[in-house]
């Protein structure tokens, strides 16, 4: 049986050798990802209310809240 001409390990490593130096990138500076403290509270809602703001998906409690401060004026 031959043996390979070349070293397996050898050619992975040219492989995932990066071609180029990865710069350093700057990291963003971070921001409050939350405008301000919530507070968990117990909101009883018709069905058809509920079944409206969840029809998108995910975010739903968010889209009520939106909906709870353009009535208050906020």
């Amino acid at each position: 049986m031959a043996r390979r001409p070349s070293d397996p390990r050898a050619a992975a490593e040219a492989v995932f050798k990066p071609a180029a130096p990865k710069l350093e990138v700057p990291e963003a500076p971070r921001t409050n990802a939350m405008p301000g403290p919530k507070e968990s509270v117990t909101l009883k809602l018709d069905a058809d209310v509920l079944a409206h703001f969840q029809e998108e998906g995910p975010g739903w409690q968010d889209r009520i809240n939106a909906a709870l401060r353009a009535a208050a004026g906020l």
